[in-house]
């Protein structure tokens, strides 16, 4: 299988709904972006962080990493798609089509 194959590559979403009521969520909340940000995530909505990975094995590092820094409240999803999936992802602001960015896309040389 070709190395660098669109079914191949993966992007891994972390998508999160946290409380930020009290200053100790605010301050959770603050730390899981940031930790989500060290590890090479972007944003690409609001809540929503993704992760250009060339491996399903390289995406399950990151998934194990985000998973040793969750939060103690809220809900976090963890979804790994190909980059054929997410080449078809359709964005619109209000009605108006917008072309999808490839946020973080990294380059190897090896």
């Amino acid at each position: 299988m070709d190395r660098f194959s669109e079914y191949r590559i993966m992007w891994v979403l972390v998508l999160f709904d946290l409380p930020t009521e009290t200053k100790k969520d605010k301050k959770a909340y603050a730390t899981f972006r940031k930790n989500l940000q060290k590890d090479g995530f972007t944003m690409f909505q609001f809540s929503i962080y993704v992760r250009h990975c060339p491996s399903s094995e390289n995406a399950d590092v990151h998934i194990r990493r985000v998973k040793s820094f969750l939060p103690d409240y809220g809900k976090v999803g963890i979804m790994c798609i190909t980059d054929k999936q997410f080449s078809n992802i359709m964005l619109f602001y209000g009605k108006k089509p917008m072309a999808v960015s490839t946020p973080g896309q990294q380059l190897e040389l090896f």
